[in-house]
């Protein structure tokens, strides 16, 4: 999808969430016909992203530095440090919801308390939460991860017709021996499988961003550099 087909909005210049000292702008799209599952698809394969309702792209003049990942899913094998997070997590059971529960946003809100105290998330509030993960054309599901009947770990993911895409996922703090967060990538790559899909969005890898660099642990993977999809595998 070439952006000269689309209405979009700029922003302002604003404070990069990913690299300090720097100002990002972000492309908003404004063609209402394309907020739905088929639009956001093709979407996201020409490098946007979804934040609660709304779909962006970061457009910076300067900066190329956001790249779009995914994962194409049949090619994927784990390798020995995934495994061994595998193992370490065959206790928990895994839940799909398509309702949102109270108890998601309790455990959002310990976790952004907890550990994005320094980001523009914190505090964490019921608006934020549903501003941000919540979408009223694409209705999200809920990969709830239990310890017995505790809640540990939601990973927020699209379902879409060819693919899913990792919203966001947040878990509780004292688990973090998990590695809950690639945990969670590691089920929404088998969910993906199961269910016949291709490809695993994981959003924007950010080289220069070290919160943002255990996606490109995920290989073989692609990301969108200048317009074309390109493949990095081991040691790319």
């Amino acid at each position: 999808m070439r952006e000269v087909n689309l209405k979009v909005g700029l922003t302002p210049k604003h404070p990069c969430s990913y690299l300090p000292g720097r100002l990002e702008q972000l492309l908003v799209l404004l063609d209402r016909e394309l907020l739905c599952p088929q639009g956001y698809e093709q979407l996201l394969t020409a490098g946007f992203r979804r934040s609660g309702s709304d779909i962006y792209r970061p457009r910076c003049q300067a900066c190329q530095a956001c790249e779009s990942l995914r994962i194409a899913v049949a090619d994927f094998v784990p390798g020995r440090s995934q495994k061994r997070i595998l193992r370490k997590n065959r206790d928990l059971r895994m839940v799909l919801s398509e309702h949102d529960k109270p108890e998601y946003f309790e455990l959002y809100r310990h976790y952004i308390n907890q550990r994005h105290q320094d980001g523009s998330m914190y505090p964490a509030s019921r608006q934020q939460y549903e501003g941000f993960l919540l979408c009223h054309w694409l209705p999200p599901v809920f990969m709830e991860f239990r310890a017995g009947n505790r809640l540990i770990a939601v990973a927020v993911t699209d379902l879409l017709s060819d693919s899913l895409s990792a919203m966001y996922t947040f878990y509780d703090p004292d688990e973090e021996h998990r590695s809950l967060g690639t945990f969670a990538i590691l089920s929404q790559i088998q969910l993906t499988k199961n269910l016949n899909k291709h490809w695993l969005y994981l959003g924007y890898q950010v080289d220069g961003c070290r919160k943002m660099n255990y996606k490109q642990h995920f290989r073989p993977h692609q990301r969108l550099i200048h317009g074309q999809w390109q493949t990095m595998k081991d040691g790319a």
